[in-house]
C-alpha cells in the first residue's frame, strides 16, 4: 500500500490569481468553515454533508487541498477537546481524593458506582469519537470524489483515509494525555483488580474442582456428559455451564473496556493496569500456597494454577481483542527460544498465540522470582529445619536456576546470619550446627560451592574468635552433639556421617579395574564443563576443580589440622582415663575414620593411646585370672579384704600421651 504524505500549503500562488478567483476562494473558504462547524456541531446530524463536499471541491479546484485538511483537523481537535475530553474527565472529578492512595489499598466507595462511571464515560467518549470519525470520512470521500472528477486515473483511497485517520488518532491521544488527571490510572488499576479478583474466584473454583476430580480418577469429558434419569443435565454440568457463562460475561466486559481504552490511545496504560492486577493475584497465590510450609514442594502447583487461571483468562481476552495470532504463523515474528514448543506449554490451547506465549514466560518468571524472594527471606528458618525442609530447598534451587539471582540469596542470608546467629548470645555448638546445616543445604543449590564460600566466610571469621571452637568441633567429630548435652540440632549435623562418607568413597575407589577411571572421569568433566559464575572468587579455583567438603570447611575454621589433632588427643586421653570397662570400640571406629581424612601419621600417637588401653585390659585380665582367692583365716579378715574386681590399672606410654593432671 502506498504511503500518503500531506504537502505543505504555499500561499505564494495567490499572487497569480485574479480578483474573481480570490473572491471565489474567500467566499468558499468562509462557507467551508461554516459547513465544518455545522457538521461538527450537528450532534449526529450529517445533513450538512452535501454543502460541505461542495465547498471542499471548490477549494481543491484552486489547489487548497492541504488547507482543507489542516483546518478540518484543527476544528476536529478543538471539538474533541470540548465535547470529548472535557466531558470524559469530568466523570472522574469526584474521585480525585484517591490519588494519594496506594494501588493495593481498598477504596471506600461503591464498587458498582465506580464501574458504572467508567462504563458510561467510555461509552460517551466513544460515541463522540465515532461521530467525528464519520465526519472525517465525509472529508475523505469529498477529497476522493474531487480527484476522481478531475482525473480518470484511479487514486489510492486507502492511503488518504489511513493518513487522515492516523492524524486524528494522534490528535485524540495527544488531547487526552495532555489533560490526563492523576486519578485515572488509579481507577483503571482498581477496576481491573476487582474484575480479575471476581474472575479468579470463579476460575480458581474450576481449577480446584478439576484437581479434586483428577485425584479421584474421574474423566472430565465423561462427567460432562452425564445426565440424570429425567434427561436433565447433572448438577455439576449445570454449575460448569453457569461458571462458563459468568466467565464469558466478565471477559467480554473487561475486553470491551480494553478495546475502548485502546481506541483512545491508552493501550499501554490499559495493559499496565490489568497486567499489574494479574501479577498481584499471582503474588497472593504464591504467598497463600507457599506460606511457612517448608516440608512440601509448591512450585508445581503454582505452575498448574498459572496455566489454569491467568493463562486461560489471557487467552480468552486476546481472542476477544483479536490479538490471537498463532505462534506457528510465519507472520508472528521472532519466536522466543525459551518456548520452543508453545502448544505443550499451554494445556487445553491447541495453537497459543505469540502474545500468550510471552505472557506465560512473564508470569512464570514473576512466580519464580516471588517464590524465590519468599524462600530467601525465610532461608534461616529453612536451614534450621533441614533436612525436613529439603523440598523448599529444591524449589529455591529451581527458582534460582530460572532467575539467576544468586547474589540476592548471598546478601540476604549473610545479613540474617549476622543478625540472628553471629551474636554473643548464641553458643558455639549452635553456630557450628547451623553452619553444617547451611553447608548441606546450600550444597543442593550450589554443588560447586561458589556461593557457599561467600556465605560461610562471616561464620568462619566469627568462630575463629571463640576459645571453645576447636573443642566443639572435636566433640562433633566424636559424638556429634557439639558439647551439647541435650544434643540440640538436627541428627544430620554430626560430622561422623561425613567421616563415614569418606570411608565409603575410599572403599569404592578403584572398583573398576578394566578401564582407566581417571580418563573416563576426565571425559565426563569435559562434557559437563560450565564457566564459573561472575560472583566466583578466581582465587578459589575453577568450579570444576572445587568440591564442597564439609570436613575441609570445618577444619578451615581452625586453620590447621595439627591444632585439631592436638585437641582431639587431649579429649581422647581424658575419655580413655575415665573408662573403667576398657570398652573403646567407638573410639577405635572414630580414629579409623579420622585417619582416612587426616592421614595415619598425624594420628599415630592417638593410635598408641588406644593400644595402651587394649594392653591394659589384657594385663588386668591376666592378673585377675592368675591370682588365687585369699584364704579364709577369719571372719574379720574376710570382711576387710578388697575384691580384685574393684582393682584395675591403666598402663600408658607417657611419651605419647598428653600431660596428665594429677588430682590431689
Amino acid at each position: 500500500m502506498e504511503e500518503y504524505h500531506s504537502s505543505p500549503f504555499n500561499l505564494g500562488f495567490l499572487d497569480t490569481l485574479n480578483q474573481d478567483a480570490l473572491h471565489e476562494i474567500f467566499d468558499s473558504y468562509n462557507a467551508f468553515c461554516n459547513a465544518t462547524q455545522s457538521l461538527m456541531g450537528g450532534a449526529g446530524d450529517l445533513s450538512f454533508g452535501s454543502e460541505f463536499v461542495s465547498q471542499v471541491h471548490t477549494l481543491c479546484k484552486h489547489g487548497l487541498e492541504s488547507l482543507v485538511r489542516d483546518h478540518f483537523l484543527r476544528v476536529l481537535e478543538e471539538t474533541f477537546e470540548r465535547n470529548g475530553a472535557s466531558r470524559f474527565w469530568r466523570h472522574f472529578v469526584p474521585y480525585a481524593d484517591f490519588v494519594g492512595l496506594n494501588k493495593n489499598d481498598d477504596f471506600n466507595i461503591d464498587e458498582d458506582e465506580i464501574e458504572n462511571v467508567l462504563y458510561n464515560a467510555l461509552e460517551e467518549i466513544s460515541l463522540e469519537k465515532q461521530f467525528q470519525e464519520k465526519c472525517l470520512l465525509i472529508l475523505v470521500h469529498a477529497l476522493q470524489s474531487f480527484k476522481d472528477k478531475m482525473s480518470e486515473e484511479s487514486h489510492n483511497f486507502e492511503a488518504e483515509r489511513n493518513y487522515l485517520t492516523s492524524k486524528y488518532q494522534w490528535i485524540v491521544s495527544s488531547v487526552l494525555m495532555a489533560t490526563l488527571p492523576r486519578v485515572f490510572p488509579v481507577i483503571l488499576h482498581w477496576y481491573f483488580k476487582r474484575r480479575l479478583e471476581e474472575l479468579s474466584t470463579i476460575m480458581d473454583g474450576e481449577f480446584t474442582d478439576d484437581v479434586s476430580e483428577n485425584k479421584d480418577g474421574m474423566d472430565l469429558d465423561e462427567k460432562g456428559k452425564t445426565c440424570n434419569k429425567d434427561g436433565e443435565m447433572d448438577v455439576d454440568e449445570c454449575n460448569s455451564d453457569r461458571r462458563f457463562s459468568e466467565n464469558s460475561r466478565l471477559v467480554k466486559n473487561i475486553g470491551k473496556v480494553v478495546l475502548d481504552l485502546r481506541s483512545l490511545g491508552f493501550t499501554s496504560m490499559a495493559e499496565d493496569a490489568y497486567a499489574s492486577a494479574i501479577f498481584l493475584l499471582l503474588k497472593a497465590k504464591v504467598y497463600d500456597v507457599a506460606g511457612d510450609d517448608f516440608r512440601s514442594s509448591v512450585l508445581q502447583s503454582i505452575q498448574s494454577w498459572i496455566q489454569a487461571v491467568p493463562l486461560q483468562f489471557l487467552h480468552a481476552l486476546l481472542v476477544y481483542l483479536g490479538d490471537s495470532v498463532s505462534y506457528e504463523s510465519t507472520s508472528s515474528g521472532l519466536k522466543s527460544p525459551l518456548a520452543p514448543q508453545p502448544s505443550s506449554c499451554c494445556p487445553g490451547i491447541d495453537t497459543p498465540s505469540e502474545g500468550l506465549v510471552r505472557w506465560k514466560l512473564r508470569l512464570e518468571y514473576f512466580a519464580y522470582e516471588t517464590l524465590q524472594d519468599l524462600r530467601i527471606a525465610k532461608l534461616f528458618e529453612i536451614i534450621v529445619d533441614y533436612p525436613e525442609s529439603s523440598p523448599a530447598i529444591e524449589d529455591l534451587k529451581l527458582c534460582l536456576e530460572y532467575t539467576g539471582q544468586h547474589s540476592k540469596l548471598v546478601e540476604s542470608f549473610i545479613s540474617a546470619l549476622r543478625y540472628r546467629l553471629l551474636t554473643a548470645g548464641a553458643s558455639t555448638n549452635d553456630i557450628l550446627h547451623q553452619y553444617v546445616s547451611t553447608i548441606k543445604a546450600l550444597r543442593t543449590i550450589d554443588p560447586a560451592g561458589v556461593f557457599l564460600e561467600a556465605v560461610g566466610e562471616p561464620i568462619r571469621d566469627y568462630l575463629r574468635g571463640r576459645r571453645d571452637t576447636i573443642k566443639c568441633i572435636v566433640t562433633m567429630l566424636t559424638d556429634g552433639t557439639g558439647g551439647n548435652s541435650s544434643a540440640s540440632g538436627n541428627p544430620g549435623d554430626s560430622l561422623l556421617e561425613e567421616l563415614n562418607r569418606d570411608e565409603e568413597i575410599q572403599e569404592n575407589f578403584g572398583i573398576d579395574d578394566d578401564f582407566n577411571t581417571d580418563d573416563r572421569q576426565a571425559w565426563i568433566n569435559a562434557a559437563r564443563w560450565q564457566p564459573d559464575p561472575v560472583e566466583a572468587d578466581p582465587l578459589k579455583g575453577s568450579r570444576n576443580q572445587r568440591k564442597v567438603d564439609i570436613l575441609g570447611m570445618i577444619v578451615g575454621i581452625i586453620g590447621s589440622k595439627d591444632q585439631l589433632v592436638h585437641e582431639y588427643r587431649t579429649m581422647l586421653a581424658e575419655k580413655l582415663l575415665n573408662k573403667s570397662d576398657y570398652d573403646i570400640d567407638s573410639e577405635i571406629r572414630t580414629l579409623e575414620l579420622l585417619k582416612i581424612h587426616f592421614g595415619e601419621s598425624s594420628l599415630q600417637k592417638c593410635e598408641i593411646m588406644l593400644n595402651d588401653l587394649i594392653g591394659s585390659k589384657r594385663v588386668n585380665t591376666n592378673i585377675k585370672a592368675t591370682i588365687s582367692q585369699p584364704s579364709q583365716t577369719s571372719v574379720e579378715a574376710e570382711d576387710n579384704a578388697i575384691s580384685m574386681d574393684k582393682i584395675a590399672a591403666t598402663i600408658i606410654s607417657s611419651n605419647f600421651w598428653p600431660p596428665i593432671q594429677v588430682c590431689r
